[in-house]
């Protein structure tokens, strides 16, 4: 296992990181015993990265993380904790707006931080980008919060690559999150390369395309329960079907190479570069085991032949949001 940096001046962490969407019910329900499991294994085993933020079960997720910082206080110099501000609730009627003032993000930090239990995070992204505020102007406004010690670094989240020059002009920016996986392959399209070239983590979520390169996908019937997923073009009929059959192949390509099939995803993730970290999220012990086989797992140019001639880029059905969905992050191309 060699460690990845968080950016060209961070730390140096594991190069799996764990997403912690999945200690709210986003994807199911779960609880705090559950999630204190979850980063009991971490714990055990290395990992070192959280990326949570403060709109994952309206604070439930850093509340989860705090209250296991608070039990196990020598965990703190352990994990590299991320969060995120940026997105609030719309007062005015259903769904979410885009913050980005100064005093939106400087409060929600401090709400952060006293859900976390800690002085400061690791890092801190700007969740979604308001196109009415220049980048240069939030960048500003995040490179305020450094200087104040409430955190160390600071990132963005589903922004273009050009977005990003311009806010590395400003101030170093540590990490841009953003979905990469074999199901969504858009980041190839200019983001690793900036990043790349600026010394910036391209943090990857939904690295098993939310669940679909695993073994275990989730059911037609449960994804009727989960307003993200029933909503989303690749879960629904009859793109949902299209892609089980699609992944079946990937299933039977990890096991003859004796990975699971999350194992395999992820180790393709951690092969496009050295500065990529893929964030999977989990509510099950297991399943993080399986995520994790990537981490001593180094593919060959065989291997990666063979993966992308069973899942040629394109291959998925449907687009990775829906237009509600579309709403924030930055496309390009």
């Amino acid at each position: 296992m060699q460690s990845r940096q968080l950016g060209r001046d961070g730390p140096m962490i594991h190069p799996i990181g764990f997403g912690a969407m999945s200690f709210s019910d986003f994807y199911g329900a779960t609880n705090e015993h559950e999630s204190h499991a979850i980063l009991d294994m971490a714990l055990d085993v290395g990992v070192t990265h959280l990326d949570t933020s403060n709109v994952y079960g309206m604070g439930r997720s850093e509340t989860v993380i705090g209250s296991y910082l608070k039990s196990n206080p020598h965990a703190r110099d352990h994990f590299c904790i991320a969060t995120k501000g940026g997105i609030t609730r719309n007062p005015n009627g259903p769904g979410n707006i885009f913050n980005n003032s100064p005093e939106h993000l400087q409060t929600e930090l401090d709400n952060s931080l006293k859900r976390l239990g800690v002085e400061a995070v690791d890092l801190y992204y700007l969740h979604r980008r308001d196109a009415n505020v220049p980048i240069e102007e939030v960048t500003e406004t995040l490179a305020a919060l450094v200087k104040s010690g409430k955190a160390k670094a600071i990132g963005f989240s589903e922004i273009a690559p050009t977005t990003l020059r311009r806010a590395h002009a400003v101030h170093p920016v540590a990490a841009v999150q953003s979905e990469y996986s074999l199901s969504t392959r858009s980041p190839e399209l200019g983001l690793l390369q900036t990043c790349a070239e600026l010394g910036v983590a391209t943090v990857a979520f939904s690295p098993v395309g939310r669940s679909l390169l695993t073994d275990a996908p989730i059911s037609f019937e449960a994804v009727q329960d989960l307003p993200f997923l029933k909503n989303n073009p690749r879960f629904m009929t009859p793109n949902y079907h299209a892609n089980l059959a699609a992944t079946a192949s990937f299933r039977g390509l990890a096991a003859d190479m004796n990975l699971s099939a999350a194992g395999l995803a992820i180790a393709w993730v951690l092969a496009q570069g050295d500065h990529v970290i893929p964030i999977p999220g989990t509510r099950s012990i297991a399943h993080f085991g399986e995520l994790l086989q990537a981490a001593n797992r180094v593919l060959t140019p065989d291997d990666l032949q063979a993966i992308e001639a069973t899942l040629p880029i394109g291959w998925a059905h449907g687009d990775r949001y829906s237009a509600s969905q579309w709403i924030g992050p930055e496309k390009y191309c």
